[in-house]
């Protein structure tokens, strides 16, 4: 395999990952968030879950397309099994938010990068992905500070399963910034720095001594 072509491979295997994890998110965004805390909640819940399957598909046609598929795309019926486990073991509000919020940023900082890169293509495909997730990293941000604020087991639960995910989220990003392949070919900047700019995120929550990161 040619540079060029592993550097396409990794790109794919890297879109599939954060289309499986939106495609998931937004499943659990409709199964748990009909059953939200208030009607507010649930409202929201359902928007983004539109949101974020709409965002998986148009990944998933991307990673066609970068395969060479032309004509009508096949119709997605599930995640190709690189969705985080902490975003397929969701089952309830708490676990939702910790997966909606920590995940997105990752995303975040991962197609943010790509826009900051040298590959046109790549940079026009992310823009305005990222201006519509960043609603929901600011929903979940406000829902994660309430829960780590509440009364009685709901803090506890809430660090718990925001450590989880965290701790795989942080993984990818330094999994990523291993795979020089993309960097060579454009699809991110030179000595890009996800982990870096992902603890960053933390900052705020870290202060308070309310969860960890590596």
């Amino acid at each position: 395999m040619s540079k060029m072509q592993l550097g396409v491979h990794s790109f794919i295997e890297l879109l599939e990952t954060i289309a499986d994890n939106k495609y998931v998110l937004g499943d659990r965004l409709v199964e748990i968030g009909v059953s939200g805390p208030n009607l507010e909640a649930t409202l929201a819940a359902v928007a983004m879950a539109q949101g974020e399957l709409g965002h998986a598909r148009l990944l998933y046609n991307w990673c066609f397309d970068l395969r060479g598929v032309r004509g009508k795309k096949a119709d997605i019926l599930r995640q190709t099994g690189k969705a985080f486990r902490g975003v397929v073991n969701v089952h309830n509000w708490i676990s939702l938010i910790a997966a909606l919020y920590t995940v997105n940023t990752a995303i975040h900082i991962v197609l943010q990068s790509a826009l900051e890169s040298n590959h046109s293509k790549a940079a026009s495909r992310v823009q305005k992905l990222i201006r519509e997730q960043k609603d929901h990293i600011i929903y979940a941000k406000n829902w994660a500070k309430q829960l780590l604020h509440d009364q009685g087991i709901v803090p506890h639960r809430f660090r718990e399963s925001l450590n989880g995910v965290v701790d795989e989220a942080y993984a990818w990003l330094a999994e990523i910034e291993k795979k020089q392949e993309l960097q060579m070919e454009g699809y991110l900047p030179k000595d890009v720095k996800l982990t870096e700019k992902f603890k960053e995120q933390w900052k705020e929550l870290n202060n308070e001594h309310l969860v960890h990161t590596k």
